[in-house]
């Protein structure tokens, strides 16, 4: 079946040069001391704010060298690129609005902490982009109050749309209930998967899970390589384990949960400092290997999200001791639920702001301190992923999108599968311990919360 049509819509290369005042005034910020941001919005998506580095003013050019960042990234799908052609036909030209402020980010007292400099409007066609990449602008723009007088300050900016185009899937149910899952294209509804739910033997640690059949020792072995042995008194979730199966039953992928979900002494909750975490494995020479590790908790504070770490584990001809390389890390809503979202080619910091669920790594990094060094062995690029999950106490039948270049045989689709519904079933296992679960993930009467 034929992928989906997608757009991702970038915007990158920012920077900020402004003419020196002969006589500055004390009570202006100047981005050479102070930092720069701007907020761009394109209609009826959601806000983004990045950083917008300062250059001297002599410079002529953006500098040459300099990495090409993207500070905004907007996934259009088919029915957004509809709506959004549309809405430009009776509304006026579509546009990506820009404001740029000097001064930090955040608010005192409700009042924002910035002083905006001013704002930059980019015209955008996007008709027939789902097939063909355009650039809308690239290069410098006068902003702000004397933008008509050849002193102004000047904005440098890249915006241009892509095709991107991916496979979608959908749970027919939640993961917890062995749902079946189908491919989407458009109006067509294909099954590809299904899914079993079961729960590992507790009193074996190193049986991962009774849907699977037998294992060899070498696959087992990974599951106490990755896995925690703690055993603890008290609240536990633990033993989890979702297995993946193509159309013929075979099992093509698995999510299983090798570090239990405990809550902290003297309280009801998992903590940061001690995630219950998930192995995500594929078949492959005859055993299991894993592909990815999954750490989740349950954030304090005024979010009170759902806090992730996922890591690809690269293959490095059965090296034990690989450093996972970190490819996404941010929050969810334990309310309202989120995107889940693996996106290497946006420039944030790696971890969200509360209420932005979509805040991806720029560009991976290892967990042992080895920078860069396993970077060759991974090869994802730009957008790879996303799963979007409902919040607790709510139904969620997660829907989950590949890019093409990311899926190359079953099994490449299945593992994103499988990631996808641990990353939905972490929202259960960090729930409360004050909180009861539904009885499909209650193996025994003490797992209720």
């Amino acid at each position: 079946m034929d992928p989906c049509p997608f757009v991702r819509l970038t915007v990158g290369n920012l920077a900020l040069k402004i003419p020196v005042a002969s006589k500055p005034a004390r009570s202006v910020v100047h981005p050479s001391s102070s930092p720069c941001f701007c907020k761009i919005k394109l209609k009826n998506f959601t806000l983004q704010t990045a950083v917008v580095p300062y250059i001297p003013p002599e410079n002529n050019q953006f500098p040459e060298g300099q990495a090409q960042t993207l500070a905004a990234t907007f996934h259009l799908s088919k029915s957004d690129l509809e709506r959004l052609v549309a809405k430009s036909i009776f509304a006026g030209k579509l546009c990506l609005k820009i404001s740029i402020y000097t001064g930090r980010r955040g608010t005192t007292c409700g009042v924002n902490s910035g002083k905006l400099l001013g704002k930059v409007s980019v015209p955008l066609d996007l008709a027939g982009t789902e097939s063909r990449a355009c650039v809308f602008h690239n290069g410098w723009i006068s902003v702000g109050k004397e933008a008509n007088k050849g002193s102004s300050a000047q904005f440098h900016l890249n915006v241009k749309a892509e095709p991107d185009p991916r496979f979608v899937f959908q749970f027919d149910g939640e993961p917890e209930c062995s749902p079946q899952v189908f491919q989407i294209q458009g109006n067509i509804r294909q099954p590809v998967f299904t899914c079993k739910f079961s729960f590992r033997n507790t009193g074996d640690r190193n049986q991962r899970s009774r849907s699977l059949q037998s294992e060899p020792s070498s696959s087992r072995s990974w599951l106490t390589s990755f896995g925690s042995e703690r055993e603890r008194p008290g609240k536990e979730r633990k033993g989890w384990s979702i297995t993946v199966h193509d159309l013929s039953g075979s099992p093509v992928a698995a999510a299983s949960m090798v570090t239990p979900f405990v809550a902290s002494p003297g309280s009801d909750r998992v903590s940061r400092s001690n995630p219950g975490s998930w192995l995500i494995l594929r078949p492959g020479d005859g055993t299991w290997k894993p592909w990815g590790r999954l750490e989740a908790w349950r954030e304090r504070g005024s979010s009170d999200g759902l806090g992730y770490r996922f890591e690809f584990i690269p293959d490095t001809s059965g090296c034990m001791s690989a450093a996972g390389i970190v490819l996404a890390e941010s929050t969810l809503s334990s309310h309202k639920g989120g995107n889940f979202l693996i996106d290497l080619g946006t420039n944030y910091n790696g971890r969200s702001t509360p209420g932005n669920s979509n805040s991806p790594l720029c560009s991976p990094r290892s967990s042992g301190d080895f920078g860069y060094g396993l970077w060759p062995y991974c090869t994802y690029r730009g957008f790879v992923m996303s799963a979007r999950v409902e919040g607790e106490g709510k139904c969620s039948k997660p829907s989950v999108q590949v890019s093409v270049p990311h899926v190359n045989c079953t099994e490449d689709a299945a593992a994103f599968v499988a990631l996808a519904a641990a990353i939905d079933l972490s929202m259960d296992a960090c729930r409360l311990f004050s909180q009861r679960l539904r009885k499909e993930l209650c193996q025994d009467r003490d797992l209720l919360g």
